[in-house]
């Protein structure tokens, strides 16, 4: 009943903000900030209470809201039960507190508008890594705030999407903290690659990012920096179709990750070993598999731990092998836009 509940939710938030296509990384309409009695999508995805329930593979689904830096953060964490631990009210759950386990995470920030979140998209274990989506702190839910390109909120929310894992996370479940990974989808993507992985990364370092349909170049001081790059896979999907605000930002965020592997002392063969990059999808934003937004996404998140853990082979269904490095093939070229 919970998961039906939540999808309920997910297409009330859909009829509110319109179409699917409102996962593009957009500005703030004039509703969004008049005073009206109108429910934000935020207000909207609060009605409906966490809880317990099954994801796709038979893990357990832990849904609810924690306060992280006086933001309110929802995850959802998919796993066995019994890797939760005894604070979390699972079922079954078999660890203490801050237990670290043998299992790593897959963490997933949604879109504008938080589709991906409703449809979590990473439930399933892959590769021993447990899914993790995590609702942005946001009225309009978009991570990093502000509107556009420009997330003016995304200092605060990269900081609080890192001390969510590390210091309240542990709480419900145990996990290895050096095998988290990420995952963005549209503005989910210029959070981690503007804000996330520039001044967080650096506890992580070691795992990868996948980007999908997005990227911005580092909006911070990159902490770290030599380091990180040099430890880090990062992987820049992308259809043939994307916006056209967000193609050059792409392009932008490719060539400035690359500069910084070089700058590092980093070998073309080890920077196109970490970084790879693809926008062969015929598709509009983010439709990988040509025929929509969550079922594109999905196809990605399927592929995970193909494309983003070292030694994998790249395959994705659909698609093919996409790891092509980024040296000499920064320019990559987009037949249209959404």
């Amino acid at each position: 009943m919970l998961f039906r509940s939540l999808t309920a939710v997910f297409f009330f938030t859909l009829a509110f903000w319109g179409n699917s296509a409102e996962a593009i990384p957009r500005r703030k309409s004039s509703a969004a900030t008049s005073t009206t009695t109108q429910a934000t999508a935020q207000q909207q995805a609060a009605q409906i209470s966490g809880g317990i329930s099954t994801a796709t593979d038979g893990s357990t689904i832990l849904d609810q809201t924690v306060t992280v830096n006086d933001l309110n953060l929802r995850p959802k964490v998919s796993a066995p039960a019994d890797q939760f631990t005894t604070l979390s009210g699972v079922t079954g759950a078999a660890t203490k507190p801050n237990t670290t386990g043998v299992m790593g995470l897959n963490v997933l920030l949604h879109g504008d508008g938080g589709q991906s979140f409703f449809y979590f998209p990473n439930q399933a274990v892959q590769a021993n890594l447990m899914g993790v989506v995590v609702l942005a702190p946001d009225p309009n839910l978009f991570w990093g705030g502000g509107s556009g390109l420009q997330r003016t909120d995304g200092v605060a929310h990269a900081q609080a999407v890192n001390d969510l894992i590390l210091n309240a996370m542990p709480n419900v479940i145990s996990f290895n903290s050096s095998q988290v990974f990420f995952t963005g989808v549209s503005g989910g993507s210029l959070l981690l690659s503007g804000f996330f992985i520039p001044a967080q990364m650096t506890n992580f370092k070691g795992t990868g990012v996948l980007l999908n349909c997005g990227g911005l170049v580092p909006q911070v001081t990159f902490q770290d920096a030599d380091a990180v790059v040099a430890s880090t896979t990062i992987h820049f999907q992308s259809t043939q179709s994307e916006p056209a605000p967000l193609q050059p930002a792409i392009l932008s965020a490719i060539a400035a990750y690359e500069n910084l592997a070089t700058a590092a002392g980093l070998s073309i063969d080890r920077i196109n070993a970490l970084q790879t990059l693809n926008n062969a999808p015929k598709g509009g934003h983010c439709e990988f598999d040509g025929k929509g937004f969550s079922s594109g996404i999905q196809v990605m998140a399927n592929a995970f731990s193909n494309v983003i853990q070292l030694g994998g082979n790249g395959q994705v269904n659909g698609i093919g092998d996409v790891l092509t490095g980024v040296v000499g093939n920064e320019k990559l070229t987009f037949s249209g836009a959404t």
